[in-house]
Formats: C-alpha cells, structure tokens, sequence
C-alpha cells in the first residue's frame, strides 16, 4: 500500500481545496518579504524590539558618559558605538538575508489558500498547514503575516500580495483568513 493512500487507493486527505472559494498565489520570495514578517512578529511579540532598544540605550550612555567624564570623544568608543547603531540596525535585515539563502532557491512558490488550510509547493518541496497552527494574521501594505500558535511565535507564513493575479482574489483572501483566522 502507497504512503497515504486507504486501501481502495483514494488520497486520505481530511479536506478537500474547493477550487471556487481558493485562492491562488504565485510568487518568488524576497528578502524583503522575510523582513515584514520579522518586523510584524518583533511588533507582536515586543520581547526582541525591547531587548534592542535597551541594549542601544545602554551603548548611548556608556558613550555619553565616558565622553564627559574624559571632557573628549574617544575615537575607540565611538567607533564601536557606531558598530553597535549598525548592528542593531542591521540584525533584522540579517535575518531576513538568511531567510532569503534558505528558501529563495527553491524558486517560485505556489501557495493555495482555502478552507482546508493553505498549501504551499515548489519545485522542491510541498508544504501544507491546517488552520489550527496559526494564531492569527496581520495585514501589512503588501502582505498577509500568518503567526504561529507557539508562545515565541517562531514560525512565520508571509503571503505577499504580489503574487495574487485575479482581481477581487485580495479580497478573497483577507475574507478566508478572517475566517479561519483571527485579524491581529
């Protein structure tokens, strides 16, 4: 007997894509895409923003202080309190460039949003998700961030809004996820 398959040979699936309400993306994930979707998260969770605001603001005072208490800027201390700004600045963008290495060559991914829950394929890989993993989504100017059910949010499902082709399949898609999902 075929993996997945009952004995009559019929797919074992619990639900079945109605392909009237569904909606279909296509896409090639960006770096870009990556970034909102840490960006959403760190807005939700907060714990990471926090913990970056506190970090910098520790660097500025270290500098400030060590500034006026030599009467001079110290050419060591600001060249590392620059390192510091950059870093901060820099670590979500980081992140999202890794992100990027490990799913961008898997080229263009194919993402079914239904009842059932959505379906995402590539040339490489399929990858499908019942409602039930996510707790809810949040709408951005060109994506829809779907956050997982765990306490430190470490899954993301990012769908950019370019890669729905139909018109009215936006609105489709927001309906979908209202329904199965809560607006976040």
């Amino acid at each position: 007997m075929a993996e997945g398959r009952g004995a009559e040979g019929t797919n074992n699936a619990p639900d079945v894509v109605d392909e009237q309400t569904a909606v279909q993306l296509v896409y090639r994930p960006q770096s870009a895409d990556a970034l909102v979707g840490l960006r959403v998260r760190e807005r939700i969770k907060r714990t990471g923003l926090l913990l970056r605001r506190v970090f910098l603001a520790l660097w500025v005072g270290h500098w400030l202080v060590s500034a006026v208490g030599r009467g001079s800027i110290d050419v060591v201390s600001t060249v590392l309190f620059l390192f510091v700004v950059l870093v901060v600045w820099g670590y979500p963008r980081l992140q999202a460039a890794h992100v990027q290495r490990l799913i961008g060559w898997q080229g263009e991914y194919r993402a079914t949003v239904s009842a059932a829950g959505i379906a995402c394929r590539s040339d490489h890989s399929t990858l499908v998700q019942k409602w039930s993993v996510f707790q809810g989504y949040r709408e951005t100017a060109g994506h829809f961030v779907l956050l997982s059910r765990d306490p430190n949010i470490m899954w993301l499902g990012v769908l950019p809004k370019r890669g729905v082709h139909e018109a009215g399949d936006l609105d489709r898609l927001r309906a979908i996820l209202d329904q199965h999902t809560t607006r976040m």
